[in-house]
């Protein structure tokens, strides 16, 4: 993710304005430590580019040690629910302000 986020900060600076007033959300699924330095990084990247970050009642991850087990995180799973409910909101806000 790390190598996504500086390749895509190169084509940014490249094309000035390009990510601005994008709407970003992160999530991170981990099998233990290392979500919170993974959601940090790429709120830095969203918040540098002038995009708009989403946020939700509580950190954007879910735990999990094998393939589909985060799904069994149940306080996880509803977070990125909230997540989603906040980000659709957020998408009918821009566009009725397109509209205007």
């Amino acid at each position: 993710m790390q190598a996504f986020l500086e390749r895509a900060a190169v084509v940014c600076d490249m094309n000035p304005g390009l990510m601005k007033h994008k709407i970003g959300v992160s999530i991170a699924s981990v099998r233990r430590g290392g979500a919170l330095c993974t959601l940090d990084a790429m709120h830095h990247f969203f918040l540098s580019q002038e995009m708009f970050v989403v946020g939700s009642s509580y950190w954007n991850m879910a735990y999990g040690e094998l393939p589909g087990d985060v799904l069994k995180d149940k306080e996880g799973i509803a977070n990125i629910d909230n997540l989603a409910e906040n980000m659709v909101w957020l998408l009918k806000k821009i566009e009725q302000e397109e509209r205007s």
